[in-house]
């Protein structure tokens, strides 16, 4: 901690190590061979199939021959499909070829996939006939004819033929250092077009090892993985995480409360990563008084602070300790976060201190230089798990990562004297409202406490007089109908006049992207077009 400046540099426990995600599972493979690294939670206990550690090395290795016989080291290779083991198989098989994954969210539609595999230049893609009605395998078809580096696709139904290609059998596979790419993710999207982050082995292996470890995972335990695998909370921290512990992961295809907590009892899952809207679902399920739950020791939700309010009826509903990731896509992904013994303000208030070998400095967004504690500045990290770059993007990289290797995140965060940092939302998010800055956050932390809202947004609407004003966009609780006298009435006990929100809006869901954060810039276009619904 530099003495009076917010900077601050995270503990060198655990170890850095330099493995490839290959190397990891091997790693695994050789030393516990007969644990159980892989379940498919079904909804149909009977159709469960699962891996030890020796046959899920044994399979992915395969995976990665095949793979090798396809593609050249370095090309790209699209996975478009929900969570299933294939999935896991690719992710690893993928990166023991040399070939760089590229993740797609399975919820795309035909332009969405279109730009993806162009931006990306694809020259594969491996995904599923159909998923929840989305024709993936005959979008594919349709949009092959404008994307000239597709030259491959593979039916992910067809497994076991494609893990049959006689090709692989003479192809060895290259060597890959830990240095080099192996991912490229698709920015979440809060802000408008995404953007590839290519990733590298050292910052994800690195990364899923240091979360599951500060989160206080035993070693060889069992976890559930309900994240989606396209995004990296999915296939970083719960993935390469449970790998890290010898654990064994209980896949979930498609989040459902119910089935999540089947399973949680079933196998004596004993954490799990969630966004709040997932852990609220199982909280208010029907079935969640009658599952035993007692082997839950810690939840870990991540993107933002979490509502006070959220953290203790998360702790008090499910008796386990709550965690808090900070971070993004470009961090690979987590560059700070609390611990479970942290208090409840802690968790609600702060994102926790840095991770292992990982540096953080608030600067001010103008002058770039290091903000006293207590300032708020834009949140910038440094160290191993920075990705490579945006994938042929460099303007974007330039703006992103600057000449001494600092990632620049775009959040708006103070830091303490312990290295706590606190956020209070994002530099586009800021509302300038006659010309004073206004932080949603602020806002939406006292909604959010309130019994009748269940999920909240503020947004800067445009506004002749002011530039811009606040507007509140609600989802009520089940069964609750909060009116907008009651809610300004609530706020304005806490509130000076000018960050109380003039507009107010409800809707039945939100936008949200992949990673279950709340699309603001949707709000605002869905208001432009007249498309929220007036709160009485």
């Amino acid at each position: 901690m530099t003495q009076g400046l917010s900077y601050i540099q995270g503990p060198t426990e655990p170890a850095l190590r330099d493995l490839t995600l290959g190397e990891a599972l091997r790693e695994a493979a050789e030393d516990s061979p007969d644990q159980i690294a892989l379940i498919c939670g079904t909804p149909d206990p009977a159709a469960r199939r699962q891996w030890t550690y020796a046959e899920l090395y044994a399979e992915a290795e395969k995976t990665a021959h095949v793979l090798a016989a396809l593609f050249e080291p370095g090309e790209r290779v699209a996975i478009w499909a929900p969570n299933i083991p294939e999935w896991v198989m690719v992710e690893f098989g993928a990166a023991m070829a040399g070939v760089i994954l590229v993740t797609v969210n399975p919820s795309f539609q035909a332009k969405e996939v279109e730009y993806v595999l162009n931006q990306s230049q694809a020259a594969g893609i491996l995904t599923l006939r159909e998923y929840r009605g989305n024709p993936m395998m005959q979008t594919v078809k349709s949009v092959m004819s404008q994307c000239p580096a597709l030259r491959e696709v593979i039916d992910l139904g067809e497994w076991d033929a494609f893990l049959e290609n006689t090709a692989a059998d003479d192809k060895p596979l290259p060597q890959v250092k830990p240095t080099d790419p192996v991912m490229i993710q698709y920015t979440s999207g809060t802000t408008g077009f995404p953007k590839g982050a290519l990733l590298h082995h050292r910052g994800l292996v690195n990364n899923g090892a240091h979360t599951t470890h500060r989160m206080g995972v035993p070693r060889g335990a069992s976890t559930v993985t309900m994240m989606p695998l396209f995004h990296t909370g999915g296939c970083v921290a719960c993935v390469l995480g449970a790998v890290s512990a010898r654990g064994t992961q209980v896949l979930v295809e498609t989040f459902d409360p119910g089935l999540v907590l089947e399973l949680i009892e079933t196998y004596r899952c004993c954490a799990m990563l969630g966004v709040p809207t997932m852990l609220i679902a199982m909280l208010e399920h029907p079935s969640f008084a009658e599952r035993d739950l007692s082997c839950v020791k810690t939840l870990c939700s991540g993107g933002s602070t979490v509502p006070a309010a959220l953290v203790r009826r998360f702790e008090e509903g499910l008796g386990a300790k709550f965690t808090i990731v900070f971070g993004q896509t470009e961090c690979s992904p987590v560059a700070a976060m609390t611990r479970p013994d942290d208090s409840t303000e802690d968790k609600a208030h702060t994102l926790g201190g840095p991770m292992p070998h990982v540096e953080i400095k608030i600067i001010d967004p103008q002058s770039g230089e290091t903000v006293p504690q207590g300032v708020m500045g834009e949140f910038c990290t440094r160290g191993y798990h920075v990705m490579l770059e945006y994938f042929r993007n460099p303007e974007a990289t330039a703006k992103t990562i600057d000449a001494e290797g600092w990632l620049h995140t775009g959040d708006l965060c103070a830091m303490d004297e312990r290295g706590y940092t606190s956020v209070q939302g994002r530099l586009k998010d800021m509302i300038i409202r006659g010309g004073e800055n206004i932080y949603p956050r602020e806002i939406e932390e006292l909604l959010y406490q309130h019994p009748g809202i269940a999920s909240v947004a503020v947004v800067g609407l445009p506004d002749e007089k002011y530039g811009e004003v606040v507007a509140a966009v609600i989802q009520p609780a089940s069964g609750q109908t909060p009116d907008q006298a009651m809610l300004f009435a609530y706020l304005r006990e806490n509130l000076s006049p000018q960050k109380t929100p003039s507009l107010w809006y409800r809707v039945e869901e939100f936008p949200l992207t992949g990673s279950g954060k709340i699309q603001k810039f949707k709000l605002r276009e869905m208001h432009a077009a007249s498309e929220l619904q007036p709160l009485n």
